[in-house]
C-alpha cells in the first residue's frame, strides 16, 4: 500500500470512530490561519486569565482553554485577539468596557 493509501484509510477509520462516539481520536486541523499565542497576547498585556476574558466578553474556561490548547480560537475569535494585542483600547471602548 502506497502512503497515500494508509493516511486516506487512517482518515476514514478515525472519521468513523469520531461518529460512534470516540471523541479520543478526533482531530482538528486550522489551515490557512494563523494561530494566535493566546497566554503571549494576555502577559504583553499585563493581564490577569479573568480580566482577559472580561476584555473579551468570553467565558474565563474559554481562555483556559485557548491557553492550554485543548481549544482554538475561531476565525473571529482569532481576529478580536489581533486586535486587542494592538489596540486594546479600542476593544474596551467597542465592548463598553
Amino acid at each position: 500500500m502506497t502512503k497515500a493509501f494508509e493516511a486516506i484509510r487512517d482518515g476514514l477509520e478515525d472519521a468513523i470512530a469520531y461518529g460512534q462516539g470516540d471523541a479520543a481520536r478526533a482531530r482538528e486541523t486550522v489551515v490557512g490561519a494563523e494561530r494566535a499565542d493566546v497566554a503571549a497576547i494576555r502577559a504583553r498585556l499585563g493581564m490577569s486569565q479573568p480580566a482577559f476574558a472580561g476584555a473579551l466578553s468570553v467565558s474565563l474556561s474559554t481562555v483556559r482553554k485557548w491557553e492550554q490548547g485543548q481549544r482554538v480560537p475561531s476565525g473571529a475569535a482569532r481576529v478580536l485577539l489581533r486586535v486587542m494585542e494592538r489596540e486594546p483600547d479600542a476593544v474596551r471602548r467597542a465592548l463598553g468596557r
